[in-house]
């Protein structure tokens, strides 16, 4: 029987995951397949019905339910109780469990770069599903200081809350930083536009955007035209699929060159 995985999320359209996915099972000889679902937030007890009676074996979450599917889970990993955020799903011992490959995904992807962070600072935009990740991968590696500007002050208290260690800035204010990442849905379109003026912003700075499809925000064409350094989030996207493939297959696959020049040069 084929085991059938999903990727849920409202937009889901711009996913890349059913292609990443469909690609490890091929290459691997697993009768499986991913696809993708758009839902409604009333549907997730149904979705989780589905994995616990077996009709789906594991799911992604992206937004807007990372945050919001928790209550219908039966159990959560050590990491999606600290983030409270869940982006990976699976049946384990009768019970439907929620993990967090976000962290891993975002830390993989910076080390990639070979850019040291440690005791660096960092500003983020946006306080929204992926942060907590965000956030605690930013702890994993070591940096000095972490802001956060949201354009809603209360989500930004809230995560303060879980992370004492975080400094809020009022929005559309800039402190001094040596990454910046945007966490804000705004650039899934082409023509969406953030409204902060980064040509102040004199030294070389780098310039991370969570989003990976476009694969060129205005976020990150703003900054490449200021001569910073630029990276998408396609690379988190992999990094935190191929943990999730391992721990809905007991298997971690390779995300060689073979693999990049496909998946990077979309």
């Amino acid at each position: 029987m084929t085991k059938k995985y999903l990727i849920i999320g409202n937009p889901v359209s711009h996913s890349l995951s059913p292609k990443i996915h469909n690609y490890w099972f091929k290459q691997n000889k697993m009768n499986s397949v991913y696809e993708k679902k758009e839902l409604a937030e009333k549907e997730l007890p149904d979705i989780i019905q589905n994995i616990r009676n077996g009709e789906i074996s594991g799911i992604n979450v992206t937004v807007p339910f990372k945050q919001k599917i928790i209550p219908f889970l039966d159990k959560l990993s050590k990491l999606a109780k600290k983030t409270q955020s869940v982006n990976t799903v699976y049946l384990k011992d009768n019970e439907v469990v929620g993990d967090n490959t976000d962290v891993y995904g975002f830390e993989q992807s910076i080390k990639k770069t070979g850019i040291e962070l440690n005791d660096k600072v960092a500003l983020i935009l946006g306080a929204g599903g992926v942060v907590p990740s965000i956030i605690s991968a930013l702890e994993g590696l070591f940096l000095r200081k972490i802001y956060i500007t949201n354009r809603t002050f209360k989500k930004a208290k809230q995560l303060q809350e879980k992370y004492p260690n975080l400094e809020i800035v009022k929005w559309g204010e800039l402190v001094k930083f040596d990454i910046i990442i945007n966490a804000i849905s705004v650039g899934l379109r082409v023509e969406d536009k953030l409204d902060l003026d980064l040509k102040k912003i004199n030294e070389k700075k780098f310039f991370f955007d969570t989003i990976y499809n476009p694969p060129e925000t205005d976020f990150l064409n703003k900054a490449k035209i200021n001569g910073h350094l630029t990276m998408n989030g396609k690379f988190m996207l992999i990094y935190q699929a191929q943990k999730a493939f391992e721990l809905w297959h007991g298997l971690l696959p390779d995300v060689n060159e073979k693999f990049l020049n496909i998946f990077t040069n979309d």
